[in-house]
């Protein structure tokens, strides 16, 4: 590995980058994608297609171990998911993922913080492996294509890497920020409504 060439180091912290935070949401994976994309369009370093590949591979192994840790820990996931619940609740949960399971889990991985509730309720409700699969793949290329395209728009307007990285990194704040403000809104209109 040539340690000078930032494909080789580009490449593994992209990918790593995602697959740790879809597990853990340390790391900001949308940002580490807009600015992977960013850096793709403004140096020969990344290649966009690779970038796409490699951030919808990490995004769905991520996705499909956070699943798997609800489904195959059910009884404690059920038991966390229904802490303060009422049965009717799960009850609730169980039929929403029978009608809607593939919209639930496609807008779960595009909103800022639905991703992990909406898979560990996928997993405790006992959601079907082959309708995850698919789903999950689905979710993550829609994903990595709206936060790449965020990269490729920085990356248009400046040459500077850098600056093309910052400006993906804030997009992508921004987007994430306005989401859930109108998430936000919406929820407190179901309340009074």
């Amino acid at each position: 590995m040539n340690w000078t060439d930032l494909s080789s180091v580009g490449y593994p912290t992209l990918f790593l980058g995602v697959l740790i935070g879809s597990i853990v949401p340390i790391v900001p994976t949308g940002a580490v994608v807009g600015g992977a994309a960013a850096i793709a369009m403004t140096t020969g370093h990344l290649s966009l297609p690779l970038v796409l590949l490699l951030s919808t591979a990490g995004a769905m192994i991520g996705d499909v171990v956070t699943f798997a840790v609800a489904r195959l820990g059910s009884d404690a996931a059920v038991r966390w998911l229904a802490r303060g619940q009422k049965p009717e609740r799960l009850v609730a949960a169980r039929e929403r993922f029978a009608r809607q399971g593939w919209q639930l889990v496609i807008v779960g991985r595009l909103l800022p913080a639905g991703r992990i509730p909406v898979l560990l309720a996928a997993g405790a409700v006992g959601y079907p492996w082959r309708r995850l699969v698919p789903a999950t793949a689905v979710a993550c290329v829609l994903w990595a294509v709206a936060y790449a395209l965020l990269g490729v728009v920085s990356g248009g307007l400046f040459d500077s890497p850098l600056v093309a990285t910052l400006l993906a990194a804030v997009l992508v704040l921004l987007v994430t920020g306005v989401i859930n403000l109108v998430a936000k809104r919406r929820r407190e209109r179901a309340r009074v409504g």
